[in-house]
């Protein structure tokens, strides 16, 4: 017998043992290596890379330094989450290179200019940068080339290459921003005073402060391999220069010029953190986040709530799957908001017992089945770690009263009105939206030895304050801080404080080995999207291009990550439901009547990246989504 389902704006029929789905575009297959990322000549300069014998360390380092140099909507001045699977040791590392709160980064420095969050842009928007030094981290301990070969392709963008439209739109889109910042116009705008200041999409865009940057980098490292030094000596001799030296200086003396707070102490203690990462078992299949200091934990939660009920016999997007997945990650969402935040920082969050699976089976008997539950708030993990949960008072004041049973009546979690009695929702949609969606890109790297990096890095997005002459965009990730520690007591700003980012790149093994690599852009969409891609390839049998252009659902009920300063700019929107424009006409109704406002889109599933290990025959399956510029090549 044959079903019909709804999958990508089609009906398709699915058998019971072939699952067919037309896709936009063609999934990926290679067996010996796979690129995948957010830009064509990003992923050519990965495909460079590996033709001339890197590994997939090696691969994705490129690809990440020319996006940061084509400001795929991140720049060098960001920050870099990565996981590696590593071959000889069978193990997943976990790369944690994003940057600290600099020196003065404190709530009432931010609450006397009047702001309840840190700002969005400009320079008091930045962290340490982070994606340099990851870059040097990773191809030092696991890569097999110099840096000047991984930076090649790199350089030569930065020298000069045909801007893509989406990028020189942005920048003239936001020249008004632009001009605040002079070394920003002197790079972005090299049209000033004509009709349309940025580049035009073709043109030749150069980048000489930048260039130079990287020149001394790799001159740095050159310095070091004629003195004798090793391969990864050479390369934390590069390292250095970068937030220890000449280049360091500049950086600081550009931002303190422009109002900025980081200094060279910052630069200086600023490090790249090896960890191991967070994972749960998903019917047999291994999933691994980053920690707490990313929001990659929520994915497992809602894994840990979700395997709970029979998802496959519910159907793909029906009725009562979209219900189920919506109020799993609305559980999860909620914890993240409260408890997640910089584990190497006081206090210690809760994580044991938030992944506890007894902890999921409390939160999954949660779930209403005939309506949204629109003041869904964090639960209390700490007796599943044994402790008692510090936190009881300060919850119960937001009027969560942390009770367990499915028909308690709703609190006042999110609150209707703000401090002044107004709508709390009065953001307007379209802006709302672009700070819920706003992006980033990511990096899926594979080769035939095993190695896998799987990458989601972000920060110095268009427009972006230059540091001085350094050709830098600096981070704004300070913003996903909170500076009131009722919203979340372990995610308060302090200096030298990682904030809780929403950038979560994801490994999965099968039987002990690699079975997908996946990531997506999109702030606080990001997790919502990758459960879903997941669940598509393990319950609904899609193949990783069919999951990653699947059909989506994406909620609105969660604080925001990034965003306006005020906290009505954040605040949750329950029962907001984004589908896709064919979400058939019955279960739009059925949802209406459970209580969920609807909005749709021909794009609902983010600009998923993935890979799917085939070791039947010895092959990569690549999925590249058709949502945005995205792009893998595969060999």
């Amino acid at each position: 017998m044959r079903k019909t389902i709804f999958l990508a704006g089609a009906f398709v029929l699915l058998s019971p043992v072939i699952y067919s789905q037309q896709t936009q575009k063609p999934v990926l297959h290679g067996k010996n290596w796979m690129a995948i990322t957010g830009k064509p000549l990003a992923a050519t300069a990965g495909s460079m890379v590996f033709q001339q014998g890197g590994n997939a360390v090696d691969a994705a380092c490129a690809m990440l330094a020319a996006t940061c140099t084509m400001w795929d909507v991140l720049s060098w001045g960001g920050e870099t989450q990565a996981l590696i699977y590593n071959p000889k040791t069978g193990k997943v590392i976990g790369i944690n290179a994003l940057g600290l709160a600099p020196t003065g980064a404190t709530p009432a420095f931010f609450q006397s200019k009047g702001l309840e969050f840190p700002p969005e842009y400009g320079p008091l928007a930045a962290v340490t940068p982070g994606t340099p030094g990851g870059i040097c981290y990773m191809l030092a301990e696991y890569g097999t080339m110099t840096l000047e070969k991984v930076l090649a392709p790199a350089m030569e963008l930065a020298a000069g290459y045909p801007i893509d439209a989406q990028t020189a739109n942005s920048m003239e889109r936001n020249k008004a921003r632009i001009k605040e910042w002079p070394y920003s116009a002197k790079v972005f705008l090299p049209h000033a005073g004509e009709q349309r200041e940025a580049p035009r999409p073709g043109e030749i865009f150069v980048q000489k402060d930048l260039l130079l940057t990287l020149q001394k980098m790799v001159a740095a490292e050159k310095e070091a391999l004629q003195k004798g030094k090793s391969r990864k000596e050479a390369i934390y001799a590069a390292y250095n220069r970068f937030y220890k030296g000449d280049i360091a200086e500049e950086f600081v003396r550009g931002s303190k010029e422009q109002g900025g707070l980081i200094t060279m102490n910052d630069l200086a203690n600023w490090k790249v953190i090896e960890e191991t990462p967070l994972q749960t078992n998903y019917k047999g299949i291994e999933v691994f986040k980053l920690r707490e200091w990313t929001q990659g934990p929520a994915l497992l939660q809602a894994l840990n709530i979700l395997e709970r009920f029979d998802l496959k016999k519910m159907g793909y997007n029906s009725t009562e799957y979209i219900h189920t997945v919506y109020q799993a990650m609305n559980l999860a969402f909620a914890d993240r908001d409260f408890y997640y935040g910089d584990p190497y920082f006081t206090p210690e969050e809760p994580i044991k017992g938030l992944l506890s699976k007894a902890y999921a089976q409390q939160r999954a008997a949660e779930i209403w089945k005939e309506k949204n539950n629109p003041n869904a708030g964090p639960g209390d993990p700490y007796p599943f770690e044994g402790k008692k949960n510090p936190y009881l008072e300060l919850l119960k004041k937001r009027g969560y009263l942390l009770d367990t049973s499915a028909t308690r009546k709703p609190g006042n979690f999110v609150p209707a009105h703000d401090a002044r009695g107004q709508e709390a929702y009065n953001v307007p949609d379209n802006e709302y939206m672009d700070r819920l969606w706003r992006g980033t890109t990511s990096v899926e790297a594979a080769d035939k030895e095993g190695w896998v990096v799987s990458i989601t890095p972000s920060g110095g997005w268009l427009p972006a304050c230059i540091a001085g002459n350094t050709g830098v965009g600096m981070s704004q990730r300070l913003q996903s801080f909170v500076l009131d520690s009722a919203l979340n007591p372990f995610n308060v700003v302090a200096p030298g404080k990682r904030p809780r980012v929403t950038l979560t790149p994801t490994l999965a093994l099968k039987n002990g080995k690699p079975f997908l690599s996946f990531a997506v852009q999109g702030g606080d969409t990001q997790d919502q999207n990758l459960l879903q891609f997941f669940l598509n390839v393990v319950e609904f049998g899609m193949n990783v291009q069919q999951a990653a252009e699947a059909a989506n659902i994406n909620s609105n009920q969660l604080w925001l990550s990034l965003g306006g300063t005020k906290t009505a700019d954040r605040q949750p929107k329950p029962g907001h439901l984004l589908l896709h424009q064919r979400t058939p006409e019955n279960v739009r109704e059925a949802l209406r009547k459970m209580g969920y406002t609807l909005s749709f889109d021909d794009r609902t599933s983010g600009p998923i990246n993935a890979i799917f290990f085939d070791w039947q025959h010895g092959s990569f399956w690549g999925g590249s989504s058709n949502h945005g510029e995205d792009y893998g090549i595969g060999w």
